[in-house]
C-alpha cells in the first residue's frame, strides 16, 4: 500500500438497517485496531520452557475510533440514537487501496468537548459485536 491521504479513510454507519451507509461527517481523525487474545497451553513438558499457544482459539475483536467536528445532522443524530439506545448496527471503515472492513459494532463511548473560543468537537469509539468482514479494494 502506498502513501494515502488520511481524509480518504471513511467511517460509515448503516442509516436504515438495510445497508444504506452514510459517511460520519466531520471526522478529522480515524483509527481501527484489530486484536486477538491468546490461549496459553504451556505445560511442564513444553520444549525449553517456552510458551506454547493454541492456534485459532483466541477471541478476536476490532476497535474503531474517531474525532472531529459536527457537519452533518443525519450522521450526528444516528450516532446519538445508537449510543443512547445501546444499539448494535453495521458500520464500514473504508481504507483506500486496502479494502473495506465491515460488520456489527456498538458505540462504547461518545464524548463532546468545546473550548470557549472554539468549536464543539466529538469523539466516538466503537467495539465489534460480531463477525467482521473484509473486502479487498478493487
Amino acid at each position: 500500500m502506498v502513501a494515502q491521504k488520511g481524509k480518504d479513510l471513511l467511517l460509515k454507519i448503516d442509516s436504515d438497517g438495510q445497508g444504506a451507509f452514510v459517511t460520519v461527517a466531520g471526522l478529522r481523525t480515524k483509527r481501527i485496531a484489530f486484536n486477538s487474545e491468546t490461549v496459553d497451553v504451556t505445560d511442564a513438558d513444553s520444549a525449553g520452557r517456552w510458551r506454547e499457544l493454541l492456534a485459532s482459539s483466541g477471541v478476536q475483536r476490532a476497535a474503531v475510533s474517531g474525532s472531529g467536528i459536527f457537519k452533518d445532522a443525519q450522521s450526528d443524530a444516528l450516532m446519538r440514537q445508537c449510543f443512547f439506545a445501546g444499539d448494535i448496527v453495521d458500520w464500514q471503515l473504508a481504507v483506500p487501496d486496502f479494502g473495506v472492513v465491515s460488520g456489527p459494532f456498538q458505540i462504547t463511548s461518545l464524548e463532546y468537548t468545546g473550548a470557549h473560543d472554539g468549536e464543539v468537537t466529538f469523539e466516538v469509539a466503537l467495539e465489534s459485536a460480531g463477525q467482521i468482514g473484509f473486502a479487498v479494494a478493487p
